[in-house]
Order: C-alpha cells, then sequence, then structure tokens
C-alpha cells in the first residue's frame, strides 16, 4: 500500500515537472521571431506560438494559444495546407510518426486572410530523460520571398535557355576566363558532344588543325585584354565535315567594370564562302574573257608591234648576209648586225610575253607590283594603237613611288581598258589636240598611289558619268557594257577605288587609288 502511494506520488511529481517544463516551452516559444507550434505524441496539434496564431487568424481565446489539448489530430488541420501540398504532408508526417524521428519539407500555409505563402517546416522529437516521447515542436520559416526569387530565377534560366536557343547560330557562353559554362541546343545538335566534351575544344579537333593555332593564340590574347574579338574559323560538324563559321565574342561586364561573362555567337557562313568563292570565279572569267576582248581590239596594233621588230631582223639577216658575201668578209658589220637581230628578237619576244600574260588566265596573285613598270608595259602594247588615231601620249610618273600590292596582270587590264577607251573617245575630234596623259602620284595621306588617265574627247554627261561603272551600262554602241564595272571590281577588291570626273576644259579623267605594301619593322 505505502509502495503504491510512493509510486503515485512520484509519477505524480514527474508529470508535474513535465507540464511545467511544456509551459515554460510554450512561453519561450512565443517569444522567438518564429512560427512554432507543438504536436502531441500522437500527432494532435496542442500548441502554437503568437505569430503562428496571428498568421493563421486564430481568435484570442483559441485554446490552441494556451497549449490546451483539443485533441485535434494532424489530419484535421491539414485544410490549412494548399491542396497540392496535402499529400506530402502527409506522407512527411506519417514518417514522422512511424519512426520518431525529424522531418523537414517545405509546404504552403493559408493565412487569415485566406493567401498561401511558402513556409519551411522542421519538426523534431522532444523526449524525456529516459527517451519516452513528450511532444513534437515544429518551427516554420517563412521563405516565400526566397522561393519566389528562386522561382523568378528558374523562369529567367528558362527564359534565358529559350532565348539563346532560338538564335539562329552556334552560341556559347564562357566565364571571364574563357571557361565554357554553356551552350545553347545549336551546339549540341552541331558538335555532338557534352558540356564536357566541349570545355576541351583547344585540344580536340573541333576546330580544324589548320586554324587551331591561331585561334588559341587570338582567345589567349582577347582573354588577356578583355578586348571584344572577331574571327573566321573552320568548325568540325559530328559527320566530320568542317564549315565556315564567323566567330563573335563580347565581354559582358558587371557595374564594377569587371568582366561577368563572355558571350560568343559562331555563325555558319559556310554557304557565304561558297558564294564568294563562286563570284570570285565569275567575276574571274569575266575580266578574262573582257581582256580577250579588249586585246581582240588591239590585234592590228599588236600584229604591228610584232612585225616591227620581226621585219628590221630580216633586214638586219640580209645585211648581215651582204658582209659576209665580201670580199673580204667584213665580220665586223656580221656582229653587228647579229646583234641587232638579237635585239629586235628579243624585242618581239617581249610584246608576245606580254600579250601572252594579259590572255592568259591565271588565278590572282597577291604580289608586291612596281605599277610605274606595269603601265609602262601597257602602254607600249597601246601605242601603235594610239598614233594610228593620232593620240599624242604623255606620261607623268612621280619618283619613288612605293609598290603596290596586288595582281599585276589585272591591274594592267584596268589600265588597258582606260587607256583604249580613251584612244576610242578622241576618235570623233574633228578639231583640236587628241592628248593622252598618264600620270602616278604618290599619296601619302591615303598610304598608297592615285593613277589618272585623261584625255581631250568630247567627255561625257551628268547622267553617263552616275552610271558609268554601273554593269551593262555603255556609252559606245557595239559596247558590252561590262569593262569599266570589272574595272572597278578589280580596283576595289586591291583596296582602292576608282572614280570618274570632268577634264578641263575637255574630256574626261579616270583615277583610281591603290595602297602601297606595308613594310615590317
Amino acid at each position: 500500500m505505502h509502495k503504491t502511494r510512493s509510486v503515485d506520488l512520484d509519477e505524480g511529481k514527474k508529470a508535474e515537472e513535465q507540464s511545467r517544463f511544456l509551459a515554460q516551452l510554450q512561453a519561450s516559444l512565443n517569444v522567438i521571431p518564429a512560427y512554432a507550434w507543438c504536436a502531441a505524441p500522437s500527432g494532435g496539434l496542442t500548441f502554437v506560438n503568437k505569430r503562428t496564431a496571428e498568421y493563421l487568424g486564430l481568435p484570442h481565446d483559441h485554446p490552441l494559444r494556451f497549449g490546451i489539448d483539443v485533441g485535434a489530430q494532424w489530419d484535421a488541420h491539414i485544410a490549412l495546407l494548399h491542396p497540392d501540398d496535402h499529400e506530402k504532408s502527409r506522407k512527411s508526417w506519417s514518417t514522422c510518426l512511424r519512426t520518431g524521428e525529424f522531418a523537414e519539407e517545405s509546404f504552403r500555409v493559408r493565412n487569415a486572410q485566406g493567401g498561401y505563402r511558402w513556409f519551411r517546416s522542421r519538426v523534431e522529437p522532444l523526449r524525456a530523460s529516459d527517451g519516452t516521447l513528450l511532444q513534437w515542436v515544429g518551427v516554420n520559416v517563412d521563405i516565400e520571398e526566397l522561393t519566389c526569387a528562386e522561382q523568378a530565377l528558374r523562369e529567367s534560366e528558362r527564359s534565358s535557355r529559350s532565348a539563346i536557343d532560338g538564335i539562329a547560330g552556334l552560341v556559347a557562353i564562357m566565364a571571364p576566363n574563357g571557361e565554357l559554362e554553356t551552350v545553347n541546343r545549336q551546339v549540341f545538335e552541331y558538335f555532338g558532344q557534352s558540356l564536357e566534351e566541349l570545355k576541351n575544344w583547344g585540344t580536340s579537333d573541333a576546330v580544324h588543325p589548320e586554324d587551331l593555332p591561331h585561334v588559341v593564340e587570338l582567345f589567349k590574347r582577347v582573354i588577356a585584354s578583355g578586348n571584344p574579338y572577331h574571327i573566321d574559323q573552320r568548325l568540325r560538324r559530328f559527320d566530320g565535315e568542317y564549315r565556315w563559321f564567323e566567330t563573335r565574342g563580347v565581354p559582358v561586364r558587371d557595374d564594377s567594370g569587371r568582366i561577368a561573362r563572355w558571350y560568343v555567337l559562331h555563325t555558319d557562313i559556310e554557304d557565304r564562302i561558297r558564294a564568294l568563292a563562286r563570284l570570285e570565279q565569275m567575276q574571274s572569267d569575266f575580266a578574262h574573257m573582257n581582256r580577250v576582248a579588249t586585246m581582240g581590239q588591239l590585234t592590228a596594233s599588236i600584229t604591228h608591234e610584232v612585225n616591227q621588230p620581226i621585219t628590221a631582223a630580216v633586214t638586219y639577216a640580209l645585211a648581215a648576209r651582204r658582209f659576209l658575201s665580201a670580199d673580204p668578209p667584213n665580220f665586223r658589220e656580221v656582229d653587228d648586225a647579229l646583234s641587232l637581230i638579237v635585239k629586235e628578237g628579243t624585242r618581239a619576244g617581249e610584246v608576245v610575253e606580254r600579250v601572252r600574260a594579259l590572255i592568259k588566265k591565271m588565278p590572282a596573285r597577291k604580289d608586291a607590283v612596281a605599277i610605274d613598270d606595269a603601265i609602262l608595259e601597257v602602254i607600249a602594247l597601246t601605242r601603235t594603237e594610239a598614233a594610228n588615231n593620232s593620240v599624242s601620249v604623255r606620261t607623268q610618273f612621280a619618283e619613288g613611288l612605293p609598290r603596290v600590292q596586288g595582281d599585276r596582270v589585272q591591274l594592267q587590264q584596268v589600265m588597258l581598258n582606260l587607256i583604249v577607251n580613251a584612244i576610242q573617245a578622241m576618235r570623233g575630234i574633228g578639231e583640236g589636240a587628241r592628248e593622252l596623259q598618264i600620270s602616278i602620284d604618290a599619296v601619302p595621306s591615303e598610304g598608297g598611289v592615285r593613277v589618272g588617265v585623261r584625255d581631250t574627247g568630247p567627255g561625257l554627261s551628268p547622267e553617263s558619268l552616275s552610271r558609268l561603272f554601273e554593269p551593262f551600262y555603255t556609252t559606245k554602241p557595239d559596247g558590252m557594257g561590262m569593262g569599266l564595272s570589272i574595272c572597278r571590281s578589280i580596283v576595289e577588291a586591291h583596296g582602292g577605288r576608282l572614280w570618274a570626273e570632268a577634264n578641263e576644259p575637255r574630256g574626261t579623267i579616270f583615277q583610281f587609288t591603290l595602297p602601297a605594301v606595308q613594310v615590317g619593322p
């Protein structure tokens, strides 16, 4: 009897201590700046702190404010959560009750106004010294702003991904040090490689072996300098074919001016490169046909240029025979005659070689051309044509002219067209001198030379001057209208410009500039 009473006293004291402890716990939870709550070992909600009660809109006399066990089970209060979170909440809480272990999960909880906010909830078991489960204590942290920010970030990432995936090109985003961070869908589809494989582009076959050294060197320089860059390179497709791409990279800087990342766009220009190659071939073919046609106009003059030295050589040969048949033979005169034969034969050969060079179809070259020598050769070819049309030719070449870089034959073709056009323009002049002046000046301000071809013909109307270089436009009854258009294309391909204007007091002047060869240090 005494033993039973002692046990009852111990149990009562223990219950009283536990009740006092729980009351102290609830008092502490009421003052912490968090949303806290308690539940019985069975799962029934027994207490919510002041902040939680206000959030839920509980009346001031609600039992849960005072830690009174209202016998409520969790399922009775699950309606406080967003409907989409009910099942997740049941599973999480059931696991807690079954295992007696803590749990942590995110839920949306309804507030007093009927709206929902995201909370991160963590519940811990509160046990007595003997391990008996006394209460479940939960703390909810409002993560609405964080969740919204994360959602906005995910949405931004999705939008950014959609944006770069929608770009008609291969897009790569790199860290400030040049390390590849991400690429758009087109990059994966083109290369057929993973992001990790693409990060090794500098040592893989992604870039054509012939382009790789230059690309790597340029890449190192721009990463170090932070300057935008532009380069054409060949990139290997997943099936092994290399295609030409135009690559542009720009740095994006933060408010402090530091590079935050690099954006790189690769644009496929393979079709453009092939089209340009075909266009260049067509232009080359047109230019060749134009040279042949122009040389055809000079057939009589060229024939005369060749016949002259041949006729002279025959004359010298006959004289040599007479000197040999003399008694005694005059070997000194024979030797002089033979020397002249050699000279005239060389002269004829040079004329033929110039004609062959202009007619022969050859790929364009990039040489350091002495423009004065090249023009003198063209003047020599047209000398008879000028004489036959009573045109006097004067030259005015500056001294110490720099060389220009380009194709000698193409530049000679320009001069040939301009000289022949000038001679033909002066055919119809009844009165007045027919003068053709060819000049070459150095133009330091433009870093090259300027060539001028002046005639004293009838000149051109303002309308003709404005349309002179259009394809198929001509002022000649039998002209094709391609010569001057081809000449302008050639000059512009050499980095220069060609134009025409009225010559005073009459005639027309054609001028073109060419950049000088850049001499290294």
